[in-house]
């Protein structure tokens, strides 16, 4: 059976929910992961039941399924430092309060436990997100930095999501973590730490999202075996590599998106650089068969015509595994 091809609506949280429903079933999405921001889903009013209904009844009504949500903003805010007007720019009220850092932690990891309850009532079994991160800031090394500060920042993250996931288990929901610079694991090897900081938990797994591992030389096939069993769900986004002329440079000069000096950008899915077939294959190979989600990114191209576009490529080669091998046919009698 093929699997559900989703649109993440965190890109389309300026528009209304049902509007942003109504678009992806008239593209022909089978359903959405749906942003915890904008108007689209409200964490806090999990137990509230006439809201959660509403919601279903719009995805019902459009001829569409949800089977993850996602709350990378509030997720953000459980362990990043500093806290500053970086987060007051997206963060609700709510969570942002009088600003105190870390009251700001208090309650987005508040904001992830409800996201959690939120999911178990409306059926899903996946919340992606981010993390945060307080020693993203060491990324460089230097001013030097200690092993004592790097271990403190782990345990941190230990410290502040282990009771989060503890709600995770007691509802029945998964969190999938993006892999993504300026969280607690942004590549490989901080993958494999993160995971060990947590004692492997179950409740906490990955968000399978290749843009990032592109423009940091990472391999997204060999991520996927070698962590076949934290693939918790896929993001399809993609990103165009403009290095290689001496002037462009992986950091991106602080240069904003579309700009044609970065030495990267994300890019509509198909456009970019992201070895789709392989990757699709390595996805077979573990047995993935959760939703493909087409997070669309694309400073340098409207919205409208790249949803469209990216769903008909990840249709045509986000191909099933074959239910019996081809040479069977040879032995057949």
């Amino acid at each position: 059976m093929a699997r559900p091809i989703t649109l993440f609506t965190g890109q389309w949280a300026d528009l209304p929910f049902e509007e942003v429903a109504r678009l992806a079933a008239g593209w022909g999405y089978d359903g959405l992961e749906i942003a915890c921001w904008g108007d689209h889903l409200d964490p806090w009013r999990w137990d509230d039941e006439e809201y959660v209904a509403g919601r279903l009844e719009i995805l019902e009504r459009h001829g569409l399924k949800v089977w993850a949500i996602s709350n990378h903003l509030k997720g953000q805010a459980v362990c990043d430092d500093p806290i500053d007007q970086r987060h007051r720019d997206i963060l609700p009220d709510v969570v942002w309060g009088d600003g105190d850092p870390e009251g700001v932690r208090q309650r987005a990891a508040t904001e992830m436990q409800h996201t959690a309850r939120l999911a178990a009532k409306l059926g899903v079994k996946t919340v992606v997100g981010f993390t945060g991160s307080s020693i993203w800031k060491y990324v460089a090394m230097f001013p030097p930095v200690s092993q004592a500060a790097v271990d403190a920042g782990y345990q941190d993250f230990a410290a502040r999501w282990n009771p989060i996931l503890d709600v995770f288990d007691e509802v029945g929901v998964r969190f999938a973590h993006e892999v993504h610079p300026s969280e607690i694991a942004y590549d490989y090897w901080t993958t494999v730490r993160t995971l060990e900081a947590i004692g492997h938990r179950e409740a906490f797994g990955l968000n399978w999202d290749p843009s990032h591992f592109i423009w940091q030389q990472l391999d997204p096939v060999d991520f996927i075996g070698d962590f076949a069993d934290r693939i918790y769900h896929v993001d399809c986004k993609d990103v165009k590599l403009r290095l290689g002329n001496g002037r462009n440079g992986r950091l991106s000069s602080h240069l904003a998106w579309a700009d044609q000096h970065r030495g990267w950008d994300f890019v509509s899915t198909g456009r970019g650089d992201v070895p789709w077939e392989a990757s699709f294959r390595a996805l077979n190979a573990i047995g993935y068969d959760g939703p493909i989600s087409v997070e669309w990114e694309d400073a340098g191209m409207d919205r409208l015509l790249g949803a469209a576009e990216a769903l008909e490529f990840v249709r045509r080669n986000a191909f099933a595994a074959p239910a019996a091998a081809f040479d069977a046919a040879f032995s057949a009698r």
